[in-house]
């Protein structure tokens, strides 16, 4: 219980003030005058004033509420390194039951620190205001950090986080760890295929003085080079980027003696290859309807540098004009089929016949161009089964069909069981209902010793669309010249723009649209592997995790030529999965993570803040056995720390249950005070 005086005056306060003065003067005056019964009047004179001010007697009943104190457990990946997590599981346990044995107190316990590869650093203070953030500060009684010290969130001052408390920290790990790690220091994100980017990094030592390291440099898991550094040293190196998509680099250094992790030897850059201009060489035969559609498909993607001739006048074409009067260009054949044809990426024949433009040797050089690594694809229509076509070359040891004819029957497009799951067609828009929501076709270029299986079908199931390989480079073979149908929207039009782009991006051999590949992938806090194959089935994959724990995964099918798994990215580094065949790399997090930039455990970096609130940051090891200091309720005091224990500051905040009133001058009583004051006035002045 409670008790006091309360007021709740009858007029405005300002009349009260001036009573009060008016009060003091009548008194003044009566006093230095040396009135008779002065003391009588002026005591009249306060109780009504008194009673104007109506005050009561209070009586409250309050309820002491706890004081709350927090417990934050570091659960980072370096809590893992050497036997911190085993002290820290044994501190929280004795640390929480010894906070539960102080009367009035409640304990709150706070997990924080997990990496889930999005999240860079150790943040425990993030943790606590979350934990306290329903607890008024005049309810916290103290926090109390469990953590190897290595912590990214500390503030400027507790002040600014609300929390008026005495903050202690306890310090896992050892004094004299000793730990290697290799930063980057710089790494582009892009680079262009075929050209070389440079990546620059440092090696650092902790714990550890003028020892060499070899330092091993890797690109998609490839030994790439190897050189010996010392603690502070600073090396750039060049790496070529062989490939589109993802070049990942491993830079990893050496081991030392008692090192306390090998997580930070090994830094990781992924530096996406792009190309810097995809040369493509289009040759339309003749001009028709279906020409603008490749022109305008090739046009629209900015990176890819075109180069188009049509073919308008034939040599065997003789109409009498002059050759000056001519205002297109004569085709340079020896240039672009001899000297400049490794320039191109992909050739395209469209509606392409022999006409005494290209020399028979020069179809020779286009087949060992592929041979080589380089891409052809046919867009066919009767030049292919004429007496003129192409096949009729050396070109015929690259294509995958030979013609026998042509058919004029309408059909609708199909995609054939591997079409599917090939990577060009599966999935495109429309092909899963029957008919597919395609407008038809009309011709077909019929053929026979197919030397691959069609992805498209025809009339009657007969092929459409060859994807091949031929030694290095790939062949695409198109038995239609009817696809500006799909283009001009007859009938409802076509997925042409995804088929041929996609197409043409298999043929430069795009790592997406690989018919077998193993792919990383994240999202969210999942890491997600991914297979694409022709086959029925697919093998486990086992990955790796970067402190080198392994997984082994059954994936599971998806769409057609697709199987995927997912499992917990939970660490940050360089991940890796093989199924024995195939291999795929994915760095998760930063390049170079906060969280194993320094690993080694410190008092120093939550000293400061921790001495400033009353509290200290000290080693777990510095008791006897893991034996924590003794945790002391402190009331009245600034300082929460001393030699073997630990102190909370207990509050006296309370709740109000119930609240008593009592009037001092309602009803007979407060008459009887004032009736009595003035009696005693009258009394003095009959005198």
């Amino acid at each position: 219980m409670q008790y006091g005086i309360a007021f709740t005056p009858l007029v405005p306060t300002l009349i009260l003030w001036i009573g009060l003065a008016a009060i003091v003067v009548i008194a003044a005056l009566l006093l230095l005058g040396r009135a008779r019964g002065a003391a009588i009047r002026v005591g009249a004179l306060a109780l009504i004033l008194l009673a104007l001010a109506n005050p009561s007697f209070t009586r409250e009943e309050r309820e002491p509420l706890s004081s709350v104190a927090a417990v934050v457990v570091d659960k980072s990946p370096s809590q893992s390194f050497g036997d911190r997590a085993k002290e820290t599981e044994e501190a929280t346990k004795q640390l929480v039951d010894r906070l539960k044995q102080v009367k009035g107190l409640e304990v709150r316990t706070v997990e924080a620190g997990q990496a889930d590869g999005e999240t860079d650093g150790t943040k425990l203070f993030g943790a606590l205001s979350s934990a306290l953030s329903d607890v008024p500060s005049d309810r916290v009684a103290g926090a109390f950090l469990i953590t190897d010290g290595r912590v990214h969130d500390i503030p400027a001052n507790l002040a600014g986080l609300g929390f008026k408390a005495p903050l202690h920290a306890l310090i896992t790990g050892r004094k004299d760890e000793r730990d290697r790690r290799i930063a980057i220091t710089a790494a582009p994100r892009f680079g262009i295929v075929g050209q070389s980017q440079k990546v620059t990094f440092r090696l650092d030592d902790q714990g550890v003085s003028n020892e060499r390291a070899r330092v091993t440099i890797r690109r998609d898991g490839d030994t790439i080079g190897e050189r010996q550094m010392v603690s502070g040293q600073t090396v750039t190196v060049d790496v070529d980027i062989k490939h589109a998509g993802p070049n990942i680099v491993e830079i990893e250094a050496s081991p030392i003696d008692n090192e306390l992790t090998l997580v930070n030897n090994r830094a990781v850059v992924a530096i996406d290859g792009v190309r810097d201009k995809l040369r493509v060489l289009l040759v339309s035969g003749e001009p028709h309807s279906g020409e603008r559609t490749w022109r305008n498909l090739l046009k629209s993607d900015a990176s890819i540098d075109l180069v188009h001739f049509t073919i308008l006048r034939p040599p065997e074409k003789q109409d009498g004009t002059p050759i000056n009067e001519l205002s297109l260009i004569a085709f340079p054949t020896r240039e672009l089929f001899q000297q400049k044809i490794h320039e191109f990426q992909l050739i395209i024949f469209d509606r392409y016949a022999r006409q005494g433009v290209l020399p028979i040797a020069y179809f020779d050089n286009i087949a060992r161009y592929v041979r080589n690594g380089g891409a052809v694809l046919v867009s066919a229509g009767p030049d292919y089964a004429s007496n003129t076509s192409i096949w009729r070359t050396p070109l015929d040891s690259v294509l995958p069909a030979e013609p026998v004819g042509v058919s004029e029957k309408p059909f609708y497009a199909h995609l054939s069981d591997v079409g599917k799951r090939h990577p060009v067609t599966r999935g495109l828009e429309g092909a899963n209902s029957e008919p597919p929501k395609w407008s038809r076709f009309f011709r077909t270029v019929e053929t026979r010793n197919t030397t691959t299986p069609p992805v498209m079908t025809g009339a009657d199931g007969k092929p459409l669309l060859l994807l091949s390989r031929a030694g290095e480079g790939r062949v695409a073979l198109l038995l239609s010249d009817h696809i500006w149908l799909w283009a001009r929207g007859y009938e409802g039009g076509g997925p042409h723009l995804d088929l041929l782009r996609r197409m043409s991006h298999w043929l430069m051999k795009q790592p997406d649209l690989e018919e077998e590949a193993l792919k990383l992938q994240t999202q969210a806090k999942d890491l997600i592997v991914l297979r694409q194959t022709m086959g029925d089935n697919v093998s486990p994959v086992t990955v790796t995790s970067p402190s080198g724990k392994t997984r082994e995964l059954t994936l599971t099918a998806g769409e057609p030529g697709q199987w995927r798994a997912t499992t917990p990215a939970d660490e940050l580094g360089l991940w890796q999965a093989t199924d024995g065949t195939l291999k795929a790399l994915i760095n998760v997090g930063p390049v170079n993570p906060k969280e194993f930039s320094e690993v080694t455990s410190t008092t120093e970096m939550l000293r400061p803040l921790a001495q400033a609130s009353g509290g200290d940051a000290r080693r777990l090891d510095e008791g006897s056995g893991m034996e924590l200091p003794r945790v002391v309720p402190v009331r009245s005091s600034t300082t929460f720390r001393g030699d073997g224990w630990m102190g909370v500051h207990m509050r006296d905040a309370s709740v109000v249950r119930g609240v008593g009133v009592l009037p001092m001058f309602a009803g007979i009583v407060g008459l009887l005070l004032l009736l009595g004051a003035f009696a005693a006035t009258w009394l003095r002045e009959s005198r």
